[in-house]
């Protein structure tokens, strides 16, 4: 078995025992848990010193597994998911099948239909979404690659993903734009 598909394996398997990942996003190095699992949520926000009111980011693999957690999705979707440049989170209203630690106060979810190899192969094996919030404590630095998390962050989580950790990359974010049922874009983060 290739390194990649152990990691995948590992990684699912601590996701699976309600566990707090370390893993490499399609934008920045990322903690991560499944995105049902409330006890999981909140364990995130407590590494992240970060307060409830600013919910995180659930990427799903496609777009099938996106309509299972959001009432609505715009009909024009799949076109503005083939034309984004890069990675882009879209904030839906009419969030559902999620904790309420995940869905903001509005009703609303953000919501990132990841193209990343390995992001994309783990959400498949769990067959549910996965939380992705930047590995940094609130209010410091963003983590772009492994070696800019902090040893404190590294700690608190139950499993480090090896896949991708000597890269450096200068990742930033991902862009966030807000989609009404209309399709209507608001970008609240370029």
């Amino acid at each position: 078995m290739s390194q990649f598909l152990k990691e995948i394996q590992a990684a699912e398997e601590e996701l699976i025992l309600g566990n707090v990942i370390l893993y490499p996003t399609d934008t920045v190095w990322g903690l991560g848990c499944d995105a049902e699992n409330a006890a999981a949520v909140r364990k995130i926000y407590e590494i992240k010193q970060r307060p409830e009111s600013k919910t995180m980011i659930v990427l799903v693999a496609d777009t099938d597994m996106l309509q299972r957690y959001v009432e609505e999705v715009p009909a024009n979707f799949e076109t503005l998911l083939s034309q984004q440049e890069r990675p882009t989170t879209y904030v839906f209203s009419g969030a559902q099948n999620l904790p309420r630690e995940v869905i903001a106060e509005d009703g609303t979810v953000a919501i990132r239909v990841t193209t990343d190899e390995f992001c994309h192969r783990l959400i498949r094996q769990i067959g549910r979404p996965i939380i992705s919030t930047s590995a940094n404590e609130s209010g410091k630095p963003t983590a772009a690659s492994f070696s800019d998390v902090s040893d404190n962050i590294k700690q608190q989580v139950d499993f480090v993903v090896g896949w991708r950790q000597e890269e450096k990359i200068e990742a930033k974010p991902s862009r966030i734009i807000k989609i009404g049922p209309d399709g209507k874009q608001t970008v609240l983060r370029d």
